[in-house]
């Protein structure tokens, strides 16, 4: 029954999904991330459901939005993405093994970058990007209620895989969740006015929460972590998120199953199998960095070539392993060009971040812009720290919020150059009847704002 019914959804949608490419991105992002194919049992569990709906949404764009609207929004990180995919591309080229795996991995990757690229032309408006980023957070809040839910049931139960796709490995799956709590925050912080909404979110953060410990990732836990002190630090009310986490700290020993306790006391023990495979795999990636430092070993010829190259020399049955690590991964595959693109791709996140985080407070109407900011910053910090214990380099949620950030950057400079609207200024709601008046001491100030000239914010007045 579940095949029939994701297979007829997928398959009745496809007509929209041409005539409304951004419908057809909102359901392959539900295919991407919520994965109702994996939770089949049948047929639609082997379908290539995801490229039905690419092949609609990308060929109605060209039938009916061609001409109107682009492909793509270009600017410096989608120029930068395709330059990486460039890199990625002519290193694998000149690769030693060329497998179906590889070449299957491959031209994921390049469906990725293309699904990102595709991302910043179509979510032009705001309300476009807050329906994407509610579809990713929700499908993702899906497994992190189910998972918590179960973990509460059973008793601290361990979970061993994830969805499926890029989310399969219980590593994978923790940094997917870890990223998606910064969205359950901030937006459901931006629903005050429907408190079931903002409700919901802080349930399903904190079920999320428990997923993420029950995985045994140690790496998703320390991202976490850090993506919890980024948003106590960034919150303006330092104190009370640092009475909160201090309590939860000392909460988590007490209710938090001991295999769990046990599994994260081994973080700084280096003699422990699991760290001492990844402080040796960290030595082989600089011994492939040193002698391919333009071209890398190629996508995916990190574990074949692991013997080449291993600082102890191993035998036939010995176990090779993976980079566990994202940046000497792509550093060690696809050289040093490939993994400088992509550290600068990561960085210009947090520095766009601050530049609209400050634009959004230039203006009353503009202080979504400064919530959204504040959410694309505490995602990335989260992938930046999983990230350096995951072997996630290509990671398909990270090349999709590149792009929304792109997407975020357009839409706040298009609302930032109309005229200013009259609204009610965030540190007053609820004080009292009257108005909020925005005074404006140039008319040329919008201009300015966006052009990075950021002058002195709007004087806020109260009538009554």
């Amino acid at each position: 029954m579940r095949d029939i019914l994701v297979f007829a959804f997928v398959m009745l949608s496809l007509p929209t999904c041409f005539q409304r490419p951004f419908y057809g991105l909102l359901v392959f992002s539900w295919l991407a991330y919520m994965r109702p194919q994996d939770l089949c049992w049948g047929f639609a569990r082997t379908m290539r459901l995801s490229f039905f709906v690419a092949v609609a949404m990308v060929g109605g764009w060209w039938a009916v939005e061609r001409g109107r609207r682009s492909f793509a929004a270009w600017d410096f990180r989608t120029r930068s993405i395709v330059l990486l995919g460039l890199l990625v591309a002519i290193s694998y080229a000149f690769a030693k093994f060329h497998t179906k795996y590889t070449n299957t991995y491959f031209l994921e990757f390049v469906k990725i970058l293309a699904i990102a690229l595709f991302t910043t032309g179509q979510v032009d408006t705001k309300a476009r990007f807050k329906t994407m980023c509610w579809t990713i957070a929700a499908c993702l809040a899906f497994f992190g209620i189910k998972g918590g839910l179960f973990g509460v049931l059973s008793g601290g139960g361990q979970i061993l895989r994830g969805p499926g796709g890029m989310m399969e490995d219980n590593n994978d799956f923790a940094l997917a969740l870890v990223m998606n709590i910064p969205l359950l925050w901030y937006l459901g912080m931006a629903e005050q006015d429907r408190p079931w909404v903002a409700k919901f979110t802080k349930i399903a953060l904190g079920l999320t929460v428990i997923t993420v410990v029950l995985t045994h990732s140690r790496g998703g836990f320390l991202a976490m972590t850090a993506t919890a002190l980024w948003i106590a630090w960034r919150s303006g009310k330092i104190m009370r998120a640092a009475t909160i986490l201090v309590l939860l700290a000392v909460l988590f020993p007490l209710v938090a199953p001991q295999e769990v306790l046990e599994r994260l006391g081994s973080i700084g023990d280096a003699k422990e199998s699991s760290a001492a495979a990844r402080l040796m795999a960290w030595a082989t990636a600089f011994n492939m960095i040193g002698a391919n430092p333009l071209l890398g070993v190629g996508m995916r010829n990190f574990q074949p070539r692991y013997r080449e190259y291993s600082v102890v020399p191993l035998s036939d049955t010995s176990n090779t392993y993976v980079a566990h690590n994202s940046y000497l991964q792509i550093w060690a595959e696809s050289g040093t060009l490939a993994f400088a693109v992509y550290f600068v791709l990561l960085v210009s996140i947090l520095l766009t971040s601050r530049r609209l985080f400050r634009l959004g407070r230039s203006r009353a109407d503009l202080h979504w812009i400064s919530d959204y900011a504040r959410m694309m910053e505490a995602t990335t910090v989260g992938f930046m720290v999983g990230a350096f214990f995951l072997n996630r380099g290509h990671f398909d949620l990270i090349y999709h919020w590149i792009a929304l950030v792109t997407a975020l950057v357009a839409v706040s400079y298009k609302a930032a150059r109309a005229a200013p609207s009259v609204e009610e200024a965030p540190g007053l709601r609820g004080g009292g009847v009257g108005r909020i008046e925005v005074g404006w001491q140039d008319a040329g100030r919008v201009a300015a704002s966006t052009a990075g000239v950021m002058r002195p914010g709007p004087q806020w007045r109260r009538r009554t």
